[in-house]
């Protein structure tokens, strides 16, 4: 996510409304009329229902986050604050469907919504792991139906009395990463205050994610999308397909099949990086990019690297407290012709990522469509490798009196071919690699992962290393790590073949004996 947009949510509100309105001179987003509860879909959200449309209840677009809540809960209290955000919230009460012949937002009433309580308190302790563990896993492959039925499900599974395990999914359509952290905020004061027997303490929203759609489509066009378009034409043109080399042919048709390998840096590798960043203008995001891309350069062997990231997309004072979703997609296009140094690299990176999120405003299929690029069935347009470094305003679900701890499930669902994800924590950048696993064997994430971290190690050293010479390292460092897998290969098979051997031999001697 953009740093701007983290830096500006941090304000308080007064400082917050008055830099957006300077930086954004655009006109204030205003609340529309409620009378049809009918809107139409903002340009991310009709991305997502087109696909929804090609592949019905693609559970890719899931956001699961489970919680184990250790403690006194006080569950009445929890259900009666989940029904309040999703009362203020309209866009949690909203379905998606064709209205004279236009995909559109169509918001109903919250009075149907409710908490699931499931009571697994009967079960043994070690059954009950093993139950709650598997609900969780089926939790986050719910398939959701964008026409009906509520795009928000809160579970609650009831271990003991001091242990509960929270699972929260929703519809990609209605929420992003910065949603999340707005959700949590508001369940933790809304819960506080219920729980004591007192009335909301949040104030009113001045407007719903309905009325952004409505200004969104309204502000984007004429000279405004112009001025966007011509930044991006000029970026794009005869922009390359990142071919990068896999273990499967591409399936005709796309699948989101996924898996994750964890990759972490520790906190001396960390430091070294940031002190990359202390001139010039560089940012943690721009160094961590520009590592990857030239990793990427390395592996496909092609001059221009394209990949895409996330940016929040919330410049306008009025949304930054909105579940919903904002987030938009950009395309960052590094060109590596020349042999320059890494340091030199990350200028060219510097320059791309500013003028990137100078022109951030246009929406991603907005941005096909005018480029008339290609829509294939088995890639996505533009790029089919992401990067993303985690820094949206978050916050644990600490309810009073509680302890929270986010469980790890695996989705095995992924968007991309494959996706670096990374975010900034005390003890250093931990992440992971999540990868299509019909086109991509674990141990060649692995490998990439490895890769990345020997390209930080030595960037961090000498940031003035040339890039050819950067490239013979990883070379000479991939032929070290084949030869060591290959002589671990020899040793297994040496051990398995010693005990058929043995195996063997102690049939013989047992026949023998029998004789």
């Amino acid at each position: 996510m953009s740093d701007i947009s983290t830096r500006i949510a941090a304000l308080s509100p007064e400082k917050r409304k008055l830099l957006l309105q300077r930086l954004n001179p655009k006109k204030e987003i205003k609340s529309q009329s409620r009378e049809s509860g009918v809107f139409p879909l903002s340009f991310a959200q009709q991305r997502l229902w087109f696909l929804d449309q090609l592949q019905p209840g693609n559970t890719a677009f899931n956001i699961f986050q489970p919680v184990r809540l250790m403690g006194k809960l006080d569950v009445a209290a929890l259900e009666q604050s989940f029904k309040e955000v999703v009362k203020r919230h309209e866009i949690l009460q909203t379905n998606f469907a064709l209205v004279e012949g236009q995909p559109s937002q169509i918001i109903h009433s919250s009075d149907t919504f409710n908490v699931l309580i499931i009571d697994l308190q009967q079960l043994t302790p070690n059954r009950r792991e093993i139950e709650a563990i598997a609900l969780a896993q089926k939790e986050s492959q719910y398939s959701f139906n964008l026409a009906k039925g509520s795009l928000i499900r809160v579970t609650l599974l009831k271990l003991s009395e001091t242990e509960h395990l929270l699972l929260l999914t929703l519809h990609h359509i209605i929420a992003d990463g910065w949603s999340i952290g707005v959700l949590i905020r508001e369940i933790k004061a809304l819960y506080e205050a219920f729980s004591l027997g007192n009335p909301s303490p949040l104030p009113d929203l001045p407007i719903q994610y309905a009325d952004f759609a409505v200004w969104q489509r309204n502000w984007l066009q004429g000279e405004q999308l112009e001025t966007q378009l011509a930044y991006w034409k000029q970026q794009l043109n005869d922009i390359s397909i990142l071919e990068l080399p896999r273990d499967r042919d591409r399936p005709k048709v796309q699948t989101y099949c996924g898996a994750r390998e964890s990759l972490f840096i520790d906190e001396s590798l960390t430091h070294k990086l940031k002190n990359l960043n202390k001139t010039k203008g560089i940012t943690l995001f721009m160094i961590l990019l520009a590592a990857f891309q030239t990793l990427l350069h390395w592996y496909a062997k092609q001059d221009n690297i394209v990949v895409g990231t996330d940016i929040a997309n919330r410049n306008q004072p009025e949304v930054l407290g909105l579940i919903g979703f904002f987030v938009n997609q950009l395309v960052l296009r590094t060109n590596f012709v020349g042999n320059p140094t890494f340091a030199e690299l990350l200028l060219r990176v510097r320059e791309m990522a500013l003028d990137a999120y100078t022109h951030q405003d246009i929406p991603f299929d907005t941005l096909v469509d005018a480029l008339k690029s290609k829509r294939e069935l088995n890639r996505s347009p533009f790029f089919q490798v992401k990067f993303i470094l985690e820094n949206t305003p978050t916050s644990s679900l600490e309810l009073k009196g509680l302890t929270a701890t986010h469980l790890n499930i695996n989705k095995k669902t992924t968007q991309l071919d494959l996706l670096l994800e990374l975010a900034e924590t005390e003890k250093g950048i931990d992440g992971a690699l999540e990868y299509n696993t019909d086109l991509f064997d674990a141990t060649t994430i692995r490998a990439i992962a490895k890769q990345y971290k020997t390209l930080l190690s030595e960037i961090a050293i000498n940031p003035q290393i040339a890039l050819n010479e950067l490239l013979e390292l990883l070379t000479e460092n991939d032929k070290q790590n084949r030869l060591i897998q290959q002589q671990k290969r020899k040793e297994i098979f040496q051990q398995k073949l010693t005990q058929v051997k043995r195996k063997l031999i102690n049939a013989t001697t047992a026949t023998q004996e029998a004789e």
